[in-house]
């Protein structure tokens, strides 16, 4: 049986916004900006506070952001099925699922290649999991 939620329970959009504001230094503003562009590449996408961290998904998870004390972890939860022609993901390429992207500061992103990713992540939910 699921647990009912109380009126007083803050919703994950308001447990993100809380997390980012008690990352008083570069991480809370990278954080706050990586929100914005995830929310943007897909109108669909549910904000959902998961394992302690932001995660978004449509038909399923599709991305998640960890801050840590160095660098924040872009987690893909089915990057390895993901196109990704900018080459942007750099970490655990050699998992069965999951591909990440790590950001340490003064690092660039590229915006539209990371909303390109995004929207190719919720087209694979989508589709049931099948690659076009």
């Amino acid at each position: 049986m699921k647990k009912a939620e109380s009126k007083d329970s803050p919703t994950p959009a308001q447990l993100i916004t809380d997390h980012i504001a008690e990352l008083a230094d570069w991480r809370g503003t990278r954080l706050a900006r990586l929100r914005k562009l995830i929310l943007a590449a897909d109108l669909g996408l549910t904000e959902e506070w998961k394992w302690g961290t932001p995660v978004w998904s449509n038909k399923g998870n599709v991305v998640a952001v960890g801050a840590f004390k160095d660098y924040h972890k872009i987690n893909f939860f089915k990057g390895a099925s993901l196109p990704d022609p900018h080459h942007l993901f750099n970490t655990g390429l050699d998992a069965k699922a999951m591909r990440s992207i790590d950001l340490h500061e003064g690092d660039k992103i590229n915006e539209a290649a990371l909303k390109e990713l995004v929207r190719a992540a919720v087209a694979f939910n989508l589709s049931g999991g099948k690659k076009k």
